[in-house]
């Protein structure tokens, strides 16, 4: 093998590797978005913030959402003792299609003092889109049942999606509308997010991969040309 050769077999297996690492950006997009609750209690209403961290991962043909509340929310005036309070919530689906999925979670692990901010354990709950796309999940109406009483907590700061996914609809189906938002974007489910970096990134893997692999063939024609010059 010439030292041509030797020198152009490296820089094509470079080329190609710095390509694929472009092309393999990510489709997920999370944020901790602090949501400020106005809580209706048996006492009277209350409000708190707690930022709310969403997470999914893929399970046969749905995702599993996982929401974790980083900070408590209302209080009670009595102690709760362990496993008297079983809380529940909605996520709220937007982008590809509108939906509310339903989550919920382990009663307290340990007693509450009273009027001590109430940490919620996480809250679990499947998601199976009806639509392939990007999909937005979004912290909705939390509840708290304990000692005979329901707490309702609504968020009211219009908090933006915790988690934005690419989803895929068992049987592939159409994706859904677009639009606009990001993590500090309105509540619910009315906006697609742009997700910024994950789509430039997939667009400068794409060009990335043709300048380089358009060099790499530039450097195998240059050789050849070497050599029907030197024969």
């Amino acid at each position: 093998m010439t030292d041509r050769k030797r020198s152009t077999a490296p820089a094509l297996a470079s080329a190609l590797a710095a390509a694929a690492v472009l092309l393999a950006a990510p489709a997920a997009h999370a944020d901790v978005v602090d949501v400020a609750y106005d809580c209706q209690t048996p006492i009277g209403d209350k409000s708190a913030v707690s930022p709310i961290d969403i997470k999914a991962v893929k399970e046969g043909a749905g995702y599993k959402l996982t929401m974790s509340f980083q900070k408590g929310v209302s209080s009670s005036p009595v102690e709760l003792g362990k496993g008297a309070m079983s809380p529940s919530a909605v996520i709220q689906v937007g982008g590809a299609e509108k939906a509310a999925v339903p989550v919920t979670g382990p009663p307290n692990p340990e007693a509450v003092p009273a009027n001590t901010p109430i940490k919620i354990t996480d809250l679990s709950g499947t998601y199976t889109p009806k639509k392939s796309g990007k999909a937005t999940f979004t912290a909705g109406v939390l509840t708290i049942k304990a000692l005979g009483t329901t707490t309702t907590c609504t968020p009211g700061n219009s908090p933006g999606p915790s988690l934005q996914l690419d989803v895929t609809a068992a049987g592939g189906g159409d994706s859904g509308g677009s639009g606009s938002g990001s993590g500090g974007g309105s509540a619910g489910a009315e906006a697609l997010p742009q997700t910024g970096p994950t789509d430039s990134a997939l667009a400068l893997g794409t060009l990335g991969a043709t300048v380089l692999l358009t060099g790499a063939a530039g450097v195998l024609w240059l050789t050849r040309r070497g050599r029907q010059a030197e024969s």
